[in-house]
């Protein structure tokens, strides 16, 4: 099929920017499409809820897209009822899908959360039973976040089954994705030992979040693959960067920080305790930017 006109959902978020402009420079006409901020970076602008189905079918049809890339939707549980973080989770994806089905888009790209599988915001620590982790882990969360992106890769995979459904949505297992700025606060500037970590009182987001983070750029190429890839119905992928945020080698937070996970292959260095083999694969995609690669 050709694919020309893509449609962001959320383009103006965190992550937007980062898609629309390098779905641009890659040749692609992209609309943005946001409830409330213009975007300087998209070739066109539509003031579109994604929970609106009415709305969200009349934007689509007016740039003819041929593709959705869906990053609309809350993106922590911290500031809204926990019923409107599900709601922006769940039902944005079911109507984001709903609508591509009845214009006919074949190809959605969904930002899920590795708090699909219970960590991130979760409480409690995050139940890990093997490092590292891959799509096939067990999925426990119980928060709003968690749940709902959960179930939105669920609606996701019941709605492929469909004979009108697209042929292709991919969802995105996205850990933390800092600018350069951030990371160089947050990494390079910081105590990233266990100990200081504990200090800090960042331990157990660490923890919860696999010492995962990922570059804004490699997030964007992710994206590009994902609309660009060969395989049909749904598929999960998980993102992250090649290497933790942490400067403890990654065998020896494996065996202090989750000392009852299966360890399945030999830890290098500070190697990613995520698995994006799948994401290699299918996709043709390997992070590149490191929280390293500028500190002194």
């Amino acid at each position: 099929m050709s694919l020309e006109s893509v449609a962001v959902t959320g383009g103006t978020g965190n992550l937007g920017p980062t898609v629309v402009a390098h779905l641009r420079a890659s040749g692609y006409t992209v609309t943005n499409l946001s409830r409330h901020s213009e975007s300087s970076l998209a070739d066109r602008d539509y003031r579109v809820s994604a929970l609106d189905p009415g709305d969200l079918t009349a934007a689509l049809s007016d740039v003819d897209a041929d593709a959705v890339v869906h990053l609309g939707t809350i993106s922590t549980p911290t500031n809204d009822p926990g019923h409107r973080v599900f709601e922006s989770n769940v039902q944005s994806t079911y109507v984001v899908l709903e609508v591509a089905a009845a214009l006919g888009i074949d190809r959605v790209v969904v930002a899920s959360s590795m708090s699909a599988i219970g960590g991130s915001f979760e409480p409690d620590p995050a139940r890990v039973d093997f490092l590292p982790v891959d799509e096939t882990h067990r999925a426990t969360p119980s928060n709003p976040y968690g749940l709902g992106k959960y179930v939105a890769e669920q609606t996701a995979a019941g709605f492929v089954r469909r004979d009108d459904a697209p042929e292709t949505v991919a969802s995105l297992r996205f850990p933390w994705m800092p600018s350069e700025e951030e990371a160089r606060r947050t990494f390079a500037e910081a105590d990233r030992s266990l100990s200081g970590l504990r200090d800090a009182g960042h331990f157990h987001t660490a923890r919860n979040t696999l010492f995962s983070y990922l570059g804004r750029e490699d997030a964007a190429r992710l994206v590009r693959r994902a609309l660009e890839a060969d395989f049909a119905g749904h598929e999960v992928f998980w993102a992250a960067a090649a290497d933790t945020s942490t400067t403890v080698e990654s065998a020896r937070v494996a065996r202090e920080v989750y000392p009852g996970a299966e360890v399945r292959t030999t830890l290098s260095g500070h190697e990613a305790l995520v698995s994006t083999e799948k994401a290699e694969r299918l996709l043709g995609w390997e992070p590149t930017w490191s929280w390293r690669d500028g500190r002194a």
